[in-house]
């Protein structure tokens, strides 16, 4: 069954630098590259890449057919991407030799998707098919209504954050992802600690630590694969993407959070965004 995704996509435009610059430091790159990205694109790939069917929901500007074509060249269903006047999602990426990021957003078509056609969209959706959003579009809380309206599991990554978005999404929720800053400024924001949110399972993505899985059972904690981290960016996008995709296929939690694991793992040692999430076989 497929899996329904409204989500961002950006063009990702990478510089590498020796050093992440300091406030008023002009630092001259040491190469540039220009890449599929967004939150919502990258976790659309990691679906497909892990074997299943995935439509994404969003919209692009009249500089991104490019982006639209490539999306639907990874195995992306693009029929519900829009192509709106205007710029499309960029991203800045400064990109160290230790792997580290910074990035700046410009929303662009991801800020004006028609929040009114969602329900015609979504009313293609099947009984067993899952739903996933992150922050980086508008119209949250109108695809998290229509979803469940469905009574499809639905899952968010609550990246960027933002509490105020994140916080009516809570009980339409069947899966949260957050990684360890986003839960702890989700816990100073509402008082409540993961297991007390009102979603069935919550995963805290630590990093190199490992992954938290806060459920009905209790507390489970994860190991993380030992690599050596060339590009950070996209690992936790390609880690959601496949866990969704997991699930959807009938595995359970602690086998589907274990596999995202190692697409996440493998894809921290390439450089790139979802033009480079790694597929299956080569996990």
């Amino acid at each position: 069954m497929p899996v329904w995704n409204l989500g961002s996509v950006n063009a990702d435009l990478v510089f590498q630098v020796p050093h992440l610059p300091a406030p008023g430091e002009t630092l001259a790159a040491t190469d540039f590259k220009r890449g599929l990205g967004g939150k919502g694109a990258n976790m659309s790939v990691a679906v497909a890449r892990a074997g299943s069917s995935v439509h994404h929901i969003g919209a692009v500007g009249e500089d991104g057919l490019w982006m639209k074509e490539r999306l639907s060249g990874y195995g992306v269903s693009v029929d519900h991407v829009a192509e709106l006047a205007g710029p499309s999602g960029q991203a800045v990426i400064e990109l160290d030799a230790e792997g580290e990021n910074r990035i700046i957003i410009l929303s662009g078509a991801n800020a004006r998707i028609d929040v009114f056609g969602l329900d015609e969209i979504l009313s293609e959706a099947q009984p067993g098919d899952w739903a996933i959003f992150q922050n980086e579009t508008n119209g949250l809380l109108d695809f998290a209504r229509a979803v469940k309206a469905r009574g499809l599991p639905l899952a968010h990554a609550a990246a960027p954050f933002d509490a105020e978005a994140v916080a009516p999404l809570l009980e339409h929720l069947d899966l949260l992802v957050m990684n360890e800053v986003e839960a702890a400024q989700l816990e100073a924001a509402t008082g409540m600690t993961p297991a007390a949110l009102p979603v069935a399972d919550v995963v805290i993505t630590l990093g190199a630590k490992g992954a938290l899985w806060v459920g009905a059972g209790g507390e489970q904690r994860f190991e993380a694969p030992k690599v050596t981290p060339v590009d950070t960016t996209g690992a936790g996008d390609t880690f959601t993407g496949y866990l969704v995709a997991a699930l959807e296929q009938g595995l359970d939690m602690a086998d589907a959070i274990t596999l995202a694991q190692k697409a996440a793992s493998v894809m921290v040692t390439r450089l790139g965004t979802a033009d480079v999430i790694p597929l299956r076989d080569e996990l």
